[in-house]
């Protein structure tokens, strides 16, 4: 498998930053937890979908609604009618991203189903989704939990790239600023990747 390449570092780190900060030596439980916990705090991700007719990824903004199996099924809901689940029919791949002011971030791939199941629709239907549904005053189309337009996407995390810190403002600021005078690169994130079978694992037992 060819590599892209711009220079020869003669076998030092080419990115020292990722060196410096990847961490490789946990357990999937405390790295799947941190991430379940980084998500909930943001709410809010971009998930991104790949349009057929034009092969352009896009990508838009999904809340969270539910999670299930300690956190690698992400639910959110959305209109059926939709374009995305014309996207997500013909290519079920995603990426759903999370990014919070503070700079921390999340990057999860995963497949997707899109469930109509009322009994899903139910456990996790807020009244809130009628804003975004309205009322098509039909008394089908109502933007209740038993409006037909009101699916569910579900998203099964495959693998996960995310960085998340516990330095302060001030910390982070004097690391950076070590590593511009030093040239060492700066200690700031926790920078972790989970596995497929990390993820598989996880999913079973919970």
């Amino acid at each position: 498998m060819s590599t892209f390449s711009n220079t020869n570092t003669g076998g030092k780190p080419a990115d020292p930053y990722k060196a410096a900060n990847k961490e490789d030596d946990l357990p999937a439980s405390q790295k799947i937890e941190a991430l379940d916990k980084f998500v909930t705090s943001c709410k809010f991700g971009m998930m991104t979908t790949r349009d057929a007719s034009s092969g352009k990824l896009v990508s838009r903004c999904m809340a969270v609604a539910a999670k299930e199996h300690g956190g690698v099924d992400q639910l959110f809901f959305t209109n059926t009618e939709s374009k995305k689940t014309d996207e997500l029919e013909n290519d079920p791949h995603v990426n759903v991203s999370f990014l919070d002011s503070s700079g921390q971030w999340a990057s999860l791939s995963g497949t997707t189903s899109i469930e109509t199941d009322r009994s899903v629709v139910k456990k996790y239907y807020t009244p809130t989704l009628k804003a975004w549904m309205g009322d098509l005053e039909d008394g089908v189309h109502d933007g209740s939990e038993n409006d037909p337009r009101i699916g569910v996407i579900r998203v099964k995390i495959t693998t996960a790239t995310y960085s998340i810190s516990d330095k302060t403002i001030l910390g982070f600021a004097a690391e950076v600023a070590k590593g511009a005078v030093t040239g060492q690169p700066a200690n700031v994130n926790k920078l972790r990747e989970i596995s497929e079978s990390e993820i598989q694992s996880w999913r079973t037992s919970h």
